[in-house]
């Protein structure tokens, strides 16, 4: 579990992983999004072993480039938006976080200057 206690009420799902795809934390909402794959006993696995052909090309192509990935999904009636980026500790990358949030399915875009 995380250090930073802030990370375990927040209401979107936190996943971080290692520059290898090893899953080093989640938080509450990521163990209960996971549950029916392991939940919490997904840490320590590589995230690699949980995916697709497809999305395991994307994900080493991501980790190769060290790029952010950002798309939206629904499922079961609840759209979210996926945000997955590259982590640095001290300069040199560590990895990534994934980031998962419910939206609404009609989302406000307002243009700031």
């Amino acid at each position: 579990m995380s250090e930073h206690t802030w990370v375990q009420g927040f209401p979107a799902a936190i996943t971080v992983c290692d520059a290898q795809g090893v899953i080093l934390e989640m938080n509450e909402a990521a163990i209960e999004v996971f549950r029916e794959d392991g939940g919490e006993k997904l840490l320590g696995s590589n995230l690699f072993d949980c995916h697709s052909e497809r999305s395991r090309r994307i994900l080493d192509e991501m980790m190769a480039n060290q790029r952010t990935n950002v798309y939206t999904i629904e499922k079961n009636g609840r759209k979210k938006l996926i945000y997955q980026s590259p982590w640095y500790k001290d300069g040199q990358y560590a990895g990534f976080v994934e980031l998962s949030l419910v939206i609404p399915a009609e989302v406000p875009h307002f243009l700031r200057d």
